[in-house]
């Protein structure tokens, strides 16, 4: 399916005058088959040659990559992404993967093969290469790039995050395209140090009280963000970390405040903050994440019942269980009582909620097997 999907935005149309010719010498004329510029094609016959090559020329030099959208919906932070990127005319495209049912997937086209340029950050503006292309990259586009839903319309910017990357081809790639480093790639190892300085100091603060710092900031954000946009001003974010103890230097905030409000409108998405100053997970132990929650959201409608989690929530291997010293009830309510605390609704827990729960634990713990052991026993992935 991989090969076909790349296959389908760039196959040259010279292949379908060919491909008619050919089977045109095949079909008698009282022939009830129905000619094939009527039949329903979705992807083009590539193993015909043409005097161009585009095809073969192009499908040799791609990189493929999957994605999830930055976001704390639950419905689009779980959206199966795939894309290509193609170095023959550095165009790109997105799919998405859709689930129908228990065994039927189909696979629709997210965004179209185009040419793009990044449309936040030091690169705003730069047409998008091979070198932007890695695990933890983000890929910003206009929302009206995509086929989005009204709802995420509203948001001037798609933000994509890579989550895994062919790095085999990425490789071969590289060693052919030789791309030089510019100013821009030390600019952006300068922002990495300016947060890496910030989140070292930060970290010793929240040793041990992660899973509560992490929860009653992403539930305090939400209650600063009147207009609902998601975007709070400098006073905001000045008061929400001296709230929870976690105030910087004026001068490391205001490097901090100068990368994240790169538009200078005054005003920053607060999970763009919370990244950026706190850090977060990796991608891997965020696959896990996503997946529980996917697991627990059958309906997809981005936010899950407290009454399913304690359903689904089993805490028989956890090792104060195994040692005695808990029962599974007080380990379970020990869980939902944390949780609730970072819910906006009372009976009701949303992907943002679930993700800063983890996003805290996170921090508590140094080796990515045992975090994800922590999440895979009591939810059963």
């Amino acid at each position: 399916m991989i090969d076909h999907l790349s296959r389908a935005v760039i196959s040259d149309p010279e292949q379908n005058l060919a491909i008619e010719r050919r089977e045109s010498d095949h079909i008698l004329p009282d022939s009830k088959m129905t000619p094939l510029r009527f039949r329903k094609r979705t992807l083009h016959e590539t193993k015909i040659r043409t005097h161009s090559t585009l095809t073969e020329n192009v499908l040799s030099h791609k990189l493929q990559f999957d994605g999830r959208i930055i976001s704390r919906n639950g419905r689009d932070a779980c959206r199966e992404l795939i894309g290509f990127f193609f170095t023959h005319d550095q165009s790109l495209t997105i799919y998405e993967y859709r689930q129908f049912g228990k065994n039927r997937t189909i696979v629709l086209p997210f965004i179209q093969k185009s040419i793009y340029s990044h449309q936040c950050g030091r690169r705003k503006g730069k047409q998008y290469r091979l070198g932007d292309f890695y695990v933890g990259a983000t890929l910003t586009f206009f929302s009206s790039d995509a086929s989005l839903p009204e709802n995420m319309k509203e948001n001037t910017f798609l933000k994509l995050r890579i989550t895994y990357i062919d790095q085999i081809a990425l490789d071969s790639l590289k060693t052919a395209s030789m791309e030089q480093e510019d100013d821009i790639i030390i600019q952006e190892t300068n922002d990495r140090l300016v947060f890496k300085a910030i989140q070292d100091v930060l970290k010793e603060k929240l040793h041990k009280r992660g899973v509560r710092i992490l929860t009653g900031l992403g539930k305090y954000f939400q209650q600063l963000d009147k207009e609902g946009n998601g975007l709070l001003d400098k006073a905001d974010f000045k008061q929400a970390l001296k709230v929870f103890h976690l105030e910087v230097s004026e001068k490391d905030f205001e490097s901090a405040w100068l990368i994240l409000d790169d538009n200078g409108n005054g005003k920053v998405d607060y999970g763009e903050f919370k990244r950026g100053i706190i850090g977060e997970m990796n991608e891997y132990r965020k696959s896990y994440v996503r997946k529980a929650f996917m697991k627990l959201d059958f309906n997809k409608t981005g936010s899950v019942p407290i009454v399913n989690i304690r359903k689904c929530y089993c805490a028989k291997k956890h090792s104060q269980v195994i040692s005695g010293h808990s029962t599974e009830e007080e380990i379970k309510s020990s869980f939902l009582e944390t949780l609730k605390v970072a819910c906006s609704k009372s009976d009701e827990v949303s992907y943002g909620e679930f993700e800063d729960y983890y996003e805290g634990l996170s921090i508590e713990i140094i080796d990515d097997e045992d975090f994800v052991t922590i999440l895979r026993t009591p939810w059963g992935i």
